[in-house]
């Protein structure tokens, strides 16, 4: 193996690819098999470059104007003005580039063919793609040209964007050069092997997809029956389980009178709910997190305070207990809970569509569609805010979440009265056990929501609104709502099986959400050094070893384990208490088809290779 010229932490002068200027640079590693260095210019940018395009300080003679000292971006931000435009322009002006209005001389027999030419402008539009690889990656991997989304998160270093189209595709570079006159050049000569699309603004900036965005749900008809149907049969399912005998023989259930169905007071506790958890989220405590980039480049900052709220709401319910409060009055009224919570849903979804007409074009959600009835669904503005108070974020973790903790306290207090039980039953304590755990989980990893598919893609609409305030705790609570009526004795060994298969399902879900999280914030975390990655043309990685590498969902396996676990305490007399295992596969199932779709629009190449490594999505074995 040929020995390295220059050591890491050296300072050199390195050739920006495409040109014959060189600029200051570090050296930051070397590649032992493609004998590459990877450097680091003064603007911050990282590239590969040969040694034989890396010089010694020593070889180059100071210049007065200092022109080779610059930063690349600071000399390509400096050609923007006119007065220096062409002057900057003939200095740039690459080795095999002919001068404008020039007769070829019989030194431009020595300059490569314009064959030659067209491979040096496209490595050089490639090369930037080319950044800092891990040394666990099993290759460098640019994927296929990709729509940029509104919502595509601009690089720090960013100058330009520069966007090669192809199929009527798009790519984004993480580092860009002005647009040569070869490019120019070449496009007139062969425009149907090759179509160069260049803009030369100097701030940064993302090019929209003009095609319209594709509504999923099943479109308008959809979203229509999901709006008017899941409150429908979130009361039937209510209604079953209350029943003695919950068989779906006796479908549909005895309907009550609508006006048994309403009750001011609850609809006061539920609104007192609502805006005590607020208040608890806009207390200073706890740290401030950034979310992901917006379009404009934007991090909005999040106060990451969800436990200490817990504990604030456990110290409330506890004071309330040793004071005398009857909460079995929420499980006497669970209808009229569940009511109340439906019409506040719908009443802050109608102000979430009202208030977005107002919105900058650049704050919508990328998921919507122009269409009224599909962006009330999905929701039209991404991150709806009154001030510092942010709603989507708010709603997906606090009132729903920790309410549904307490209502599964209400359930195990009214087991014990309507049973006439001295202490809960095995079953109930199972049930209020796994879910409290799963609720501290994640609040104590409350900076992980930031990264999902809910904050960053989908708006906020009727969708997450009756989601987090409805579904989540009253749909979730079922199995210990079932219990109540219906119960159930689990023996010790039995307990211990659904407690084991509980723990195995709690371990892949925590340890892949942990290993994802982890090479998000860090990738080069030496803890992740043994894990082998996919490089894309957006400037991050794939996982496809370690959890990721088992299936394409960890989390979602283990998600689906711990609901089994959730259900198996009611036993096996009705398939009531399993509706959520049900509804929960069927809901990961369409939420991983919409995570391939989104993926496979972003990563393009890099995605169906990713693919070919992980073939398995949630279950091993099974596609």
């Amino acid at each position: 193996m040929p020995s390295r010229k220059f050591a890491d932490g050296e300072v050199v002068r390195g050739r920006w690819p495409g040109s014959s200027l060189y600029y200051e640079v570090e050296i930051l590693s070397h590649d032992g098999k493609s004998q590459l260095y990877t450097v680091k210019y003064k603007d911050g940018t990282e590239l590969e470059l040969k040694e034989s395009d890396i010089k010694p300080l020593t070889s180059f003679k100071q210049r007065k104007s200092g022109s080779t000292s610059s930063s690349p971006s600071r000399r390509r931000g400096s050609r923007g003005s006119r007065g220096s435009r062409g002057s900057s322009r003939s200095r740039t002006r690459s080795p095999g580039r002919t001068p404008k209005n020039s007769r070829r001389s019989a030194s431009a027999s020595h300059q490569p063919d314009i064959k030659e030419t067209r491979r040096e402008i496209l490595e050089v539009k490639l090369t930037p793609l080319i950044l800092k690889p891990f040394g666990n990656s099993i290759s460098i991997y640019n994927g296929e040209p990709e729509h940029i989304e509104r919502n595509d998160i601009p690089r720090k270093n960013t100058q330009e964007r520069f966007i090669l189209s192809q199929d009527g595709s798009y790519i984004s570079t993480e580092y860009s050069l002005r647009p040569r006159r070869e490019e120019i050049k070449l496009k007139e000569i062969d425009s149907k092997e090759e179509k160069v699309v260049t803009k030369g603004p100097t701030s940064p900036r993302t090019f929209e997809v003009t095609t319209p965005q594709k509504k999923e749900f099943g479109g308008v008809p959809g979203v229509t029956l999901i709006m008017l149907g899941l409150p429908v049969f979130l009361f039937l399912l209510l209604l079953m389980c209350k029943q003695k005998d919950p068989s779906l023989l006796k479908f549909p259930p005895p309907l009550p009178n609508l006006y048994d169905l309403w009750e001011t007071r609850v609809c006061g506790i539920y609104l007192l709910w609502f805006f005590v958890q607020a208040l608890f989220s806009l207390l200073p405590i706890g740290k401030v997190a950034e979310g992901t980039p917006l379009v404009d480049g934007r991090r909005l900052k999040y106060r990451l305070n969800g436990f200490y709220a817990f504990i604030l709401t456990s110290a409330v319910i506890g004071t309330s207990l040793f004071w005398g409060v009857e909460l079995y009055y929420v499980y006497d009224h669970f209808l009229q809970f569940a009511l109340a919570a439906t019409i506040f849903s719908v009443i802050l979804s109608i102000y979430l569509y009202a208030r977005s007409w107002k919105a900058p074009k650049g704050e919508l959600s990328p998921a919507s569609a122009g269409n009224a009835v599909y962006d009330f669904f999905i929701g039209r503005e991404l991150n709806p805010r009154i001030g510092a108070f942010d709603l989507k974020y708010f709603c997906e973790l606090r009132p729903g979440l920790i309410g549904w903790v307490v209502i599964n306290l209400v359930m195990l207090l009214a087991e014990m009265k309507v049973q006439n039980r001295a202490a809960p039953s095995l079953a109930m304590i199972l049930v209020n056990s796994f879910q409290l755990l799963y609720v501290v989980d994640a609040l104590w990893n409350e900076e992980a929501v930031l990264t999902t598919m809910d904050i960053i893609h989908d708006g906020f609409g009727f969708m997450l609104a009756f989601g987090d305030l409805v579904w989540v705790p009253f749909i979730y609570s079922f199995q210990a709502f079932y219990l109540v009526t219906h119960p159930h004795e689990v023996s010790w060994p039995v307990a211990a099986g659904i407690i084991a298969l509980k723990l195995c399902g709690y371990v892949i879900f925590r340890c892949a959400n942990s290993q994802k999280n982890e090479f998000r914030k860090n990738p080069t975390n030496p803890k992740l050094a043994h894990l082998k990655t996919i490089h894309t043309s957006t400037g991050k990685n794939l996982l496809v070893s370690g959890w990721w590498g088992f299936v394409r969902h960890p989390n979602y396996l283990g998600d689906l384990i711990m609901a089994l676990a959730w259900s198996l305490p009611c036993g096996f007399n009705h398939i009531l208490p399993y509706f959520y295992v049900i509804y929960f596969t069927i809901l990961l199932v369409h939420r991983e088809a919409r995570d391939e779709h989104q993926c496979k629009k972003k990563y393009g190449l890099a995605w169906e290779k990713y693919c070919q490594c992980v073939p398995y999505r949630i279950f091993p074995y099974i596609y």
